[in-house]
């Protein structure tokens, strides 16, 4: 097994995720940030797409080395 530095890991993973998506009618964004920045990006999220319209969530997140968050939040292209 070769023990490649973190960073390029993250990347692998970054581009592995972006390969999968699925045909839902979902718009996905995927951050990587420290704890109390992923809050702040989560709730400014859902203020910009409110849940009711958008019907926007979390819909993953792990937490990585160095107290930071992966996750991925997704909404619906419009709110109509």
């Amino acid at each position: 097994m070769v023990n490649r530095p973190r960073d390029l890991a993250d990347r692998m993973a970054d581009r592995m995720a972006k390969r999968r998506r699925p045909a839902d009618g979902f718009l996905r964004e995927t951050f990587t940030l420290p704890r109390a920045a992923a809050r702040a990006k989560a709730r400014q999220f859902l203020e910009s797409y409110p849940k009711a319209a958008y019907m926007s969530g979390v819909e993953s997140w792990r937490e990585l080395p160095g107290d930071r968050i992966e996750f991925t939040m997704r909404r619906l292209p419009t709110a109509d």
